[in-house]
C-alpha cells in the first residue's frame, strides 16, 4: 500500500476516533432531551422579549381550509409559562403520541420473540436457501427482522457468519452481509414494523403545530419502504458478491479462533410442527379481520362513508390489529413447539417485553415534554416557517433539498444513534418547514429515513456496534472497531447513494409514499 493510500487511511480513522470521542460524550438520549427543554425555556424568554414573531398560513385538512396566522413566542418562564409546564406534565406524557402505540404494538412482538416464533421464523427462511442464494436471503432477513430489532441483532448476525463458514466460504462476508440487513435496512420492511409507528407518532405531533387537525398514518410510508426492501436486498448481494468477497479472500481458519456461535441453526421437530400451527392460526386471523372489513357495512368501515382508510376503526386500531397479529400465530407456534404450557407464559412474553421498555419509558417522559415545550413557546412554528422562507428565497426545493436533507441525516447519525431519539428533536423543525413549503410530513419522514439508516453501518455510537466486533473476534482474534468498519463502508455508501436515488426518481414520477402519504400537501 502506498504512503498517500496509508496517510488518508489515517486521517480517515483519526476522523472516526473523534467521532467516537464526542459521541461519547453527549449524554444518555433521556437527559439531553431534559437539557434540550431546558434551553427551549430560556430561548423562550429571550424571543419573547425581543417580540419575535412570523405571519404564515395555516391550513386545517378538516375543513380544507387556509388562514393567514401570525404568531409571537411565547415565554415559558413567565407566570402563565411556569404554570402550564407544572399543570401539563403529566397530560405531556400520557398524551405523547409515540408511547402508547410502541408499548401496545411491543406486546405482541414481546410474546413472539418470547415463544421463539421469530428466531424460527428467521431461521427458517435463511436455512431454507439454495447455497447460491444464501448472500441474498440473509440480507434479506435480516432487513426482515426489523419486526423485532434485537432479534436480528442477536441471531441474524451471528447466523449470517456461522452459515458462510459452513458452506466454506468467509464468516467475516456474511457477518458482514447479516449487518447491513439488520442495520442498514433496518427502516425498509415488507410488514408494518415498530418503526413506522414510532416515526409516524412523532411527525403526526410535529404536523400539528401548522395544521392541527393533521394524522400521518403507520402506513404513510409503507409503499416506498416496500420497494426499498428488495432493492435493498439486491444491493447487499451485489457488495458482498462483488466488493466484500473478493477484498476478504479465502478464510485461514488459524488466523483466529473459531468457537461455537452460540446459534442453534437447525430447526428442531417441535419448532417445525410450531411454525406450522403458527400459519394456521395466522390464516384464521386474517380470515377475520377480512371478514370485519370486506363487507359494506363491516365494523372496520367508516360507518358513515363505508370507507377503509378515511375515519375508519380499521385505521384507528390498527396498532391494535398489529399486536393481535403476532399474538395469535405466537400462540399456535407455542401450541405446536410447546413453548407455551399455560396461559401464564402468553404473559409473561408480555411482561418481558414492558420491562425491556424501562429505558423507553424514561426517554419519552422527557421527549414529551421537550416537544410540548418547543410547541407550547412557538419557537417550532419560528424556525420552521423563517426556515422555509430561506429556502424560498435561495431556491432549495424538491431534487436539491432532498439530497441535502438526506446528507444532513446522513451526518447527526454518526453522533446520535437513536432513529427516534434524533426524529424528536428534529420532526418539530423540518416537518412544519417542510409543510410551509408544499411537502406532507410523510415525505419529510421518508427522506429522513433514507438519510440516517445507512450510516448504522459505520458509528462505533450505534448500541450494537461493540456486539458487531465481538462476534468478528470469534473468526478472527485480530478484529477491531477499524475492521468492521472498513468491512461495511461500502455498503453504507453505495446503500445511500441507491437509496437517494430511489427517492428521487419517487419524487418526480409522484408516486404515493404509502397508505395515506402522499408527497405534497
Amino acid at each position: 500500500m502506498s504512503e498517500t493510500k496509508l496517510a488518508k487511511k489515517s486521517l480517515f480513522i483519526k476522523f472516526l476516533d473523534w467521532v467516537e470521542v464526542v459521541g461519547n460524550k453527549l449524554p444518555h438520549p433521556a437527559l439531553l432531551f431534559g437539557i434540550l427543554a431546558i434551553i427551549t425555556m430560556l430561548v423562550s424568554h429571550v424571543m419573547y422579549l425581543s417580540e419575535v414573531f412570523v405571519t404564515y398560513q395555516r391550513f386545517n385538512s378538516a375543513t380544507n381550509e387556509a388562514t393567514d396566522i401570525t404568531v409571537y413566542a411565547t415565554s415559558l418562564l413567565t407566570r402563565d409559562g411556569i404554570a402550564w409546564m407544572f399543570s401539563r406534565a403529566v397530560a405531556n406524557y400520557t398524551g405523547f403520541a409515540p408511547l402508547g402505540t410502541v408499548l401496545v404494538s411491543m406486546l405482541g412482538i414481546g410474546v413472539a420473540e418470547h415463544v421463539g416464533l421469530i428466531s424460527a421464523l428467521l431461521r427458517k427462511v435463511m436455512l431454507g436457501a439454495p447455497k447460491s442464494l444464501v448472500t441474498l436471503i440473509i440480507v434479506f432477513a435480516g432487513i426482515l427482522s426489523s419486526i423485532a430489532s434485537d432479534v436480528g441483532y442477536l441471531v441474524i448476525i451471528p447466523l449470517g457468519a456461522a452459515i458462510f463458514y459452513a458452506i466454506g466460504r468467509h464468516p467475516l462476508a456474511g457477518l458482514a452481509a447479516a449487518f447491513f440487513g439488520v442495520s442498514g435496512g433496518y427502516t425498509a420492511n415488507i410488514v408494518l414494523t415498530p418503526i413506522d409507528i414510532l416515526l409516524a407518532g412523532i411527525s403526526q405531533e410535529a404536523a400539528r403545530m401548522i395544521d392541527p387537525a393533521a394524522t400521518v398514518l403507520p402506513t404513510s410510508n409503507f409503499y416506498i419502504f416496500f420497494v426499498s426492501t428488495f432493492l435493498l436486498s439486491a444491493t447487499g448481494y451485489f457488495i458482498t458478491e462483488k466488493i466484500i468477497i473478493p477484498k476478504l479472500g479465502p478464510y485461514h481458519k488459524e488466523s483466529g479462533e473459531m468457537i461455537d456461535a452460540g446459534i442453534a441453526t437447525d430447526l428442531s421437530a417441535a419448532e417445525k410442527k410450531g411454525l406450522k400451527f403458527a400459519g394456521i392460526f395466522f390464516l384464521v386471523f386474517l380470515a377475520g379481520i377480512l371478514a370485519l372489513l370486506l363487507p359494506p357495512s363491516a365494523p372496520l368501515r367508516n360507518a358513515d362513508t363505508g370507507s377503509i382508510v378515511v375515519g375508519s376503526p380499521f385505521i384507528a386500531g390498527f396498532v391494535a390489529i398489529i399486536m393481535l397479529s403476532f399474538i395469535i400465530p405466537s400462540i399456535g407456534f407455542g401450541i405446536g413447539a410447546g413453548t407455551i404450557k399455560s396461559s401464564k407464559d402468553v404473559i409473561k412474553g408480555m411482561v418481558h417485553a414492558m420491562s425491556s421498555m424501562g429505558t423507553y419509558m424514561v426517554m419519552a417522559f422527557f421527549a414529551s415534554q421537550f416537544i410540548s415545550f418547543f410547541s407550547y413557546s412557538q419557537l417550532g412554528v419560528i424556525l420552521s416557517v423563517s426556515g422555509a422562507n430561506f429556502l424560498k428565497s435561495v431556491g432549495l426545493t424538491g431534487v436539491p433539498l432532498i439530497l441535502a436533507f438526506i446528507a444532513v441525516c446522513a451526518f447527526i447519525n454518526l453522533f446520535l444513534g437513536s432513529s427516534s431519539a434524533k426524529w424528536v428533536i428534529m420532526a418539530p423543525i423540518f416537518i412544519p418547514m417542510f409543510m410551509q413549503l408544499g411537502y406532507s410530513p410523510a415525505f419529510t419522514q421518508a427522506v429522513y429515513r433514507i438519510g440516517e439508516t445507512p450510516t448504522n453501518l459505520i458509528t462505533p455510537l450505534m448500541s450494537y456496534f461493540a456486539l458487531v466486533v465481538v462476534f468478528a473476534e470469534k473468526y478472527d482474534k485480530k478484529t477491531g472497531i477499524g475492521t468492521i468498519i472498513s468491512l461495511m463502508l461500502p455498503y453504507s455508501i453505495i446503500a445511500l447513494i441507491v437509496w437517494a436515488i430511489q427517492m428521487v426518481v419517487w419524487y418526480l414520477l409522484g408516486l404515493p409514499l404509502g397508505l395515506g402519504g402522499a408527497i405534497t400537501l
